[in-house]
């Protein structure tokens, strides 16, 4: 059963600190879990992975139930021995593929049934079915099925039909997991849902929190659909708000490091994202200074490392932006133009080191939020991070706005402009 301890608490913010203890051993929140779609994260082996300081990871149940299928995990003893990864494991329930494969997907009472994008056929994804999938994948974290729609959608009936419907499958979930005698080793999250409406969002938090002793956790679903930032962190305060100070909080879909950073402000513990991997792979790479884009043709001749203040091997052992740039525009384009399948092993060790270097800096950045947490002095952490990251663009308006809902002025002795929309740096 999960040991969830608060240790510290901002006292301007919500931020806090706290240790979870799962089968797998501790993790440390706040906290960023990379996303292992399919047991791996690209380019990096396991070992790689737990030597980035990474405690907690993600799998997805979606895609490991089509492949390799349950059979095979079952018969490898799980996920963490069929991978070889030896510390916490969070799956999803496959929620999430409802709305993204939307056009496949027909949801009634009973769950969702798909067409596999494999070969056709027809798959039922129950609540119980997606406990038992992530019972064989063997999670630390399971999570339950929801009813998820786009933020985007419109239709507010949909919206609160699927709330309705999501309480009703944890409940399912519920029964299913207590039934399974896994709970002493498998710990349940329920998703709250609701869209952007505040109204359902109450509801649906009234709802699960009066199942609180039948979960672990919860998680705030349904948002980094593309909806405004403005809207989107003030659907986080309320539910964090309201969500119950010993459980901990799990932002999903979440992994702009300002995004994450307004997020532990407002009393969220967890997130995910494959934001830090995928950017990688088209060659970005992370920094305190905002994304730098190795394809430009201006890093061909910058020999410093990635970030020259980074512990991450890439940037310690000195590989330099130019030699990046070098591997990822000309390697990777002269193994794609022989082949649309087979990449060259310099180009794969690009990725490979921009993706060590990206889930380094995720690290380091939550790492260094709980520091400040610990030391008393996360809102200065806050300030001297966004004035460090978007001192040439300007602050984005809405981090200004969540920021001092909890407190923290950023422009209380800065000179940085304020932009609206999104904010989101780019290169």
């Amino acid at each position: 059963m999960a040991q969830f301890e608060l240790l510290a608490r901002c006292p301007t913010t919500r931020a806090r600190v706290s240790r979870l203890t799962l089968a797998h051993g501790t993790t440390m929140l706040p906290t960023f879990m990379p996303v292992a779609t399919q047991a791996a994260i690209k380019g990096l082996s396991p070992q790689q992975v737990e030597s980035l300081g990474i405690t907690l990871i993600l799998n997805n149940t979606y895609h490991l139930n089509l492949r390799p299928g349950t059979k095979v995990l079952s018969e490898a003893g799980g996920a963490h021995k069929f991978q070889g990864w030896n510390r916490n494991l969070l799956t999803d329930s496959g929620g999430f593929q409802l709305v993204s494969l939307s056009k496949f997907t027909t949801i009634t009472e009973e769950g969702a049934l798909f067409s596999s994008p494999f070969t056709g056929e027809p798959t039922m994804l129950t609540p119980e079915e997606s406990i038992s999938i992530q019972h064989a994948i063997g999670g630390d974290i399971i999570m339950q099925l929801d009813d998820v729609v786009s933020s985007l959608t419109p239709d507010r009936a949909r919206v609160e039909e699927a709330m309705e419907r999501s309480v009703r499958w944890l409940d399912r979930c519920i029964t299913h997991h207590e039934s399974s005698g896994r709970k002493t080793t498998q710990n349940l999250f329920a998703i709250v849902q609701g869209g952007l409406d505040f109204e359902l969002r109450e509801r649906c938090l009234t709802q699960m929190i009066e199942r609180k002793d039948k979960v672990a956790g919860f998680a705030i679903g349904g948002l980094s659909g593309g909806e405004e930032k403005d809207i989107f962190w003030r659907v986080i305060r309320q539910c964090a708000e309201k969500l119950p100070e010993d459980r901990p909080r799990y932002s999903m879909g979440v992994g702009f490091a300002e995004d994450l950073l307004v997020c532990v402000a407002l009393g969220v513990d967890m997130a995910d994202c494959v934001f830090p991997t995928r950017t990688a792979r088209f060659g970005i790479a992370l920094t305190r200074r905002g994304p730098v884009n190795l394809r430009l043709a201006k890093y061909a001749q910058d020999f410093m490392p990635i970030d020259s203040e980074c512990p991450c091997p890439t940037c310690v052992e000195g590989m330099s932006r130019a030699m990046l740039h070098h591997i990822i525009t000309r390697e990777t384009s002269a193994a794609q133009g022989k082949s649309n399948v087979i990449f060259n092993r310099s180009a794969v060790h690009s990725f490979t080191a921009v993706t060590i270097h990206n889930i380094t800096f995720q690290a380091q950045l939550m790492g260094g939020a709980r520091d400040a947490i610990l030391n008393g002095t996360f809102p200065t952490y806050l300030r001297t991070f966004f004035a460090t990251y978007f001192e040439d663009v300007g602050y984005p308006e809405w981090c200004v706005n969540a920021l001092r809902s909890v407190g923290v002025d950023l422009l209380d002795g800065s000179t940085v402009k304020i932009v609206s929309g999104s904010g989101a740096k780019w290169e």
